[in-house]
């Protein structure tokens, strides 16, 4: 290739990574618009939101609205805040987060690595509930927990959450343990270790990337429940999503915008954090089970 066509190529190769970088700029700004125009306005006060414009610069920085969204504002006929719903969530989130991801490690390694009569069956269900929409199990759930003297409490919560996460959870694990090669856990059988004596010196030590991605999706998912939260919850249990839409829904005098996207932040920012820290530990995690299974 002459000289000339390599400065040609070299040309058009600058000339498409601008266009491309511009494009993904675009996207971005695009993408991150709602989030930029939600923290502007909640530092804003009421009178420079009604005269000015949504992209409008806050003529100083104002965090009332922020107070008063966490422990001022009233979320119907309380004006608590935001905080107390707040603390209700991760009471709910870090159980059942635990719970479901324990039980989709166990179930995972049983229909990977012990295989019985019936296991495919067992998957193809536990692959059905996968699919299952909220809707449907409104009612039978609610009735087992009535039933089970647990309506209205977080420990009801709880529980509605393991169940409906265990089938994606152990989707996750499934598919990531047969990546790991039977003979290994033939071997430790061979020479004398049991079942829990294998997952847990064997299966759990190389379990670190598909326990990342189950706790980033089940922690987000749980966080961000409303239906199952404003179905199963009492008044003092209510998770934060459905203390948001309190909020958002009560309004004494004029409506306070910029208190409205202050709790809006503040009950997003769990999730955003665990998606900033954790990100790229969520692709490693997916890719690390993609050779088999």
């Amino acid at each position: 290739m002459s000289n000339v066509a390599k400065r040609q190529t070299s040309a058009l190769d600058k000339v498409l990574r601008v266009v491309l970088y511009a494009g993904l700029l675009t996207m971005a700004a695009v993408y991150l618009a709602p989030f930029i125009v939600m923290l502007l306005t909640s530092l804003k006060d009421v009178e420079e939101i009604r005269t000015g414009t949504l992209l409008s610069l806050p003529g100083s920085l104002n965090f009332d609205a922020w107070s008063k969204a966490w422990n001022g504002a009233c979320t119907g006929s309380q004006c608590e805040g935001m905080a107390p719903y707040f603390f209700n969530s991760f009471q709910i989130v870090i159980p059942a987060v635990a719970i479901s991801t324990l039980l989709g490690a166990l179930n995972g390694y049983v229909i990977s690595h012990w295989k019985f009569k019936g296991s495919d069956l067992f998957f193809a269900a536990l692959l059905v509930g996968c699919f299952i929409p909220f809707q449907v199990i409104l009612l039978p759930m609610a009735r087992t927990l009535g039933w089970l003297g647990i309506a209205n409490t977080t420990t009801g919560l709880v529980m509605v959450h393991v169940v409906y996460g265990v089938a994606f959870t152990t989707l996750f694990f499934r598919n990531f343990y047969q990546s790991i090669p039977v003979e290994l856990v033939k071997a430790a059988r061979l020479d004398g270790a049991g079942f829990f004596t294998i997952f847990y010196r064997i299966i759990l030590p190389v379990s670190t990337p598909i326990i990342v991605v189950t706790v980033i999706w089940q922690f987000t998912q749980i966080w961000n429940d409303f239906l199952f939260g404003v179905a199963f919850s009492g008044f003092d249990t209510q998770p934060v999503t459905v203390a948001l839409n309190n909020l958002v829904n009560t309004s004494f005098g004029g409506k306070e915008y910029n208190v409205d996207m202050a709790a809006a932040i503040i009950a997003a920012l769990p999730t955003l954090l665990v998606y900033v820290l954790a990100g790229k530990y969520f692709v490693r995690g997916l890719t690390a089970g993609a050779v088999k299974g």
